[in-house]
């Protein structure tokens, strides 16, 4: 399974539905869909440094915040404030041990650019 960020205008919800039934249809797992309404509030979001955490993560595997702060030799503090936010994303989810991981294969991020005359 991956995740698929996009920007995308209000309502391509239905679209998205849409797309996770048939391949629910098809017998395999839908992806995980993820929009934001512009890019300024994707990159906002989803930094350099948050997309790299993910890309350690899913390297290292399930590990504690501590141990991917080491791994990713960063400072917990800034780690443990990303690590949050991508899990309110559904990025990243958290054991009952408070392992973290990253469920999914691959991120696919698309940016659509403005269409010419």
């Amino acid at each position: 399974m991956k995740a698929i960020i996009e920007v995308a205008k209000r309502g391509s919800a239905v679209r998205a539905a849409r797309e996770q039934v048939a391949a629910t249809r098809r017998g395999r797992s839908p992806d995980f869909r993820l929009s934001f309404e512009s890019s300024r509030s994707l990159f906002a979001d989803l930094t350099p440094a948050r997309v790299e955490l993910l890309d350690t993560l899913r390297r290292v595997g399930p590990c504690s915040v501590y141990a991917l702060a080491k791994a990713a030799e960063r400072n917990y503090s800034n780690v443990h404030t990303d690590i949050a936010r991508l899990e309110e994303l559904g990025l990243v989810e958290r054991t009952e041990d408070g392992s973290v991981s990253v469920p999914y294969e691959s991120v696919e991020i698309l940016v659509p650019l403005a269409r010419t005359a």
